[in-house]
């Protein structure tokens, strides 16, 4: 049986008169290598990947069907060879805003700049996530929401996994529903990494320093132990005050306005270019910082 297959492809491939050589192979990875750059930048970790791995097994039932003719089974090979048909042609109809959308992206001016360059939509999108942040201080300053979120880059260091795991987009709206006090994860951190909120309802290790003055609450010491114990960058929101700090190295930065919050958490999240960090080696100039440990 399977030499008869063979030799139906075979039967296929000989109309094409193609001699295999070299040439060939470096072809074939050449089309390899562009259908992974399409499929890594567009499709990947999208909707639109469920839909290619069907119209790869849509191409699997139509070569199936041609098997199934080949040794006469044609009723059967036949009507999956029509619903292959048939179900290719309504992909195209209900595909039709994703399609247009493409064709119209292929169709702008710097298509081949966008293509290949990603550093302005990455760094458009930390922006972003930035204005979410700020956008959601105010409001918790405002109305005096308690708040603690945890900015980290290296999640092998941290307390993430005791939380609830929720792994979406920042957004204000999302950051505004977890810290409202009638909801179950108001108490504990917000984990964020990059661009995602890792987890929600995070308990986080409280400082043990004794001379901690008494006037800081059980929000500040948990950003004071986090930061002690890791490189992260913990921001805090007073439920009695509404004052925001950020804490980092055990130190306790106030803010006073969102235009200095908003400069520094672009430091924190990397979003500034080198002119505007003049060379900066830290995130903050040390002697802004309160010093949270006195004598």
């Amino acid at each position: 049986m399977i030499s008869e297959i063979w030799a139906y492809f075979q039967s296929l491939i000989a109309p094409m008169d193609l001699a295999f050589n070299w040439t060939n192979l470096a072809e074939i990875c050449v089309i390899i290598g562009i259908l992974w750059f399409f499929y890594k930048k567009f499709i990947k970790n999208t909707q639109s990947e469920k839909f290619v791995k069907g119209a790869f097994f849509l191409v699997f039932l139509w070569i199936f069907s041609e098997i199934l003719i080949r040794f006469d089974l044609k009723i059967i090979g036949v009507f999956l060879k029509s619903v292959v048909t048939l179900v290719s042609l309504s992909l195209i109809v209900i595909f039709q805003p994703e399609l247009r959308r493409f064709l119209g992206f292929l169709g702008q001016v710097d298509f081949i700049n966008k293509l290949f360059d990603n550093s302005k939509k990455d760094n458009d999108k930390r922006i972003d996530v930035v204005k979410e942040i700020v956008e959601s201080v105010k409001y918790f300053s405002r109305s005096h929401t308690g708040a603690l979120i945890v900015f980290q880059d290296d999640l092998s260091n941290t307390y993430y996994d005791v939380g609830t795991e929720l792994n979406a987009d920042v957004s204000t709206e999302l950051l505004l529903t977890i810290f409202h006090p009638n909801t179950p994860l108001h108490d504990g951190a917000v984990v964020i990494n990059g661009d995602k909120i890792i987890s929600a309802g995070v308990l986080l290790p409280l400082t043990e320093d004794p001379k901690l003055s008494w006037k800081y609450g059980t929000r500040h010491r948990a950003a004071i132990g986090m930061s002690e114990v890791s490189d992260a960058a913990c921001l805090v929101v007073s439920e009695e005050t509404g004052d925001v700090s950020i804490c980092m190295d055990g130190t306790l930065k106030k803010y006073d306005d969102l235009v200095t919050l908003k400069a520094d958490l672009e430091n924190i999240l990397g979003v500034k270019t080198e002119e505007e960090n003049n060379d900066k080696k830290t995130v903050f100039k040390i002697n802004n910082f309160i010093t949270i440990k006195k004598k």
